[in-house]
């Protein structure tokens, strides 16, 4: 009987970890997480078209929010989107495996010191194990170009309802400042809100005290009056805007999930559903030893590399090519598509005749800058 150690239980650790054990129950599992609950501080969204319906059993059992569509604002374009909607929350998330695994397959409080492919090493302890998965969050990620999403969101209770009933993924009618910055909303009830304050921006600093002044600004705005803070989360993710993946591998040694792994969309950073994809595929594996785990997704991580190019391509308009204050105008040409190119561009799933239905029409950044940022892609 194989034995499978899975390092971090945030998003991927966790999802791998409900895969073997609805499809693999006499694998060996253990899941460990140097905190003291499962999937950390945060939420973790997706839209009905991302996760296909063969897959959806590796996240059954996992309590989300649902809407049947989200909307979009920009400064000359907003618009309704009939594409469904859902959030998961941590504590979901945590509760879904613990219900799933037993309590000796979960050790939580752990500091992991190290891991290789046969062992990971604690405070004091060494386990030994087959099949080493290192999904302990993001990392250093050596010979890639990566400009940044960087947010502040707080979950806020008002004493009256706040207005909206759906989602808005993206408003950036608000004040254009540190790159490209826009405002996310996500009703959780009449009278529960998540608002994140988010920049597409080339440096990671996060000035977590400036957000949150922001934030209950525009908590006030909506006029369900001063609500309570509720919890709050942050984060800085990666964008890739070019590299080497080879690079980026080169000093692995175990098979890696997630951030670490290099398993995020490129233009969004939303990493769910890779990590559905990833926990799926680990299910169908007749082979669970380290190294041949390392092969199939250091692989699947090269092909999807050479598969996504197209939104580094993007990534680099986002960034270098719009002229300060107007990076908002990519997204907003972006969006004047019809709902089934939106939802593929969101799966990281786009046809030939999609990217050239995205390039198409009146140029949103200036033409000199562009080629500029085309040229720097290509390189």
């Amino acid at each position: 009987m194989s034995r499978i150690v899975i390092a971090g239980g945030g998003l991927s650790g966790c999802l791998a970890a409900l895969a073997i054990a609805r499809r693999l129950p006499n694998v060996d599992l253990l899941l460990i997480e140097q905190g003291d609950t499962l999937g950390g501080n945060h939420t973790w969204s997706f839209f009905d078209s991302d996760v296909p319906p063969e897959i959806r059993w590796v996240i059954e059992g996992v309590v989300a929010s649902h809407w049947p569509a989200h909307e979009v604002h920009f400064p000359r374009r907003s618009r309704t989107i009939d594409i469904g909607y859902s959030s998961i929350r941590s504590t979901e998330l945590d509760q879904a495996v613990r219900a799933a695994l037993r309590p000796d397959q979960i050790r939580l409080n752990a500091r992991i010191h190290a891991v290789d492919a046969n062992s990971v090493s604690l405070d004091g302890e060494t386990i030994a194990a087959d099949a080493v998965i290192d999904a302990r969050g993001p990392a250093a990620m050596p010979g890639l170009d990566l400009g940044w999403q960087k947010f502040v969101g707080q979950y806020l209770r008002f004493d009256r309802p706040h207005g909206l009933t759906l989602p808005v993924i993206m408003d950036a009618t608000v004040e254009q400042i540190d790159g490209y910055r826009f405002v996310y909303h996500l009703p959780i009830s009449p009278t529960e809100l998540l608002i994140e304050d988010t920049y597409y921006s080339p440096t990671p600093v996060l000035d977590q005290v400036a957000l949150r002044a922001r934030i209950e600004r525009l908590a006030l705005a909506t006029g369900g009056g001063s609500p309570e803070v509720v919890s709050e989360e942050s984060g800085v993710l990666p964008i890739v805007l070019g590299g080497d993946v080879d690079a980026f591998w080169q000093d692995a040694t175990v098979p890696r999930l997630g951030l670490r792994g290099g398993f995020f969309h490129p233009t969004t950073s939303y990493s769910f559903p890779d990590a559905v994809a990833n926990a799926a595929l680990l299910s169908e594996q007749g082979e669970l030893t380290s190294e041949a785990l390392y092969r199939l997704y250091r692989n699947r991580s090269e092909k999807l590399w050479q598969e996504r190019s197209f939104f580094r391509i993007l990534n680099r308009m986002l960034f270098e090519a719009a002229e300060p204050g107007q990076a908002y105008r990519v997204l907003e040409h972006f969006y004047r598509l019809p709902p089934a190119i939106i939802a593929r561009f969101y799966a990281a799933h786009l046809s030939g005749v999609d990217k050239m239905r995205i390039l198409t029409g009146k140029p949103p950044v200036p033409i000199g800058r562009a080629i500029t940022a085309l040229r720097r892609s290509a390189a």
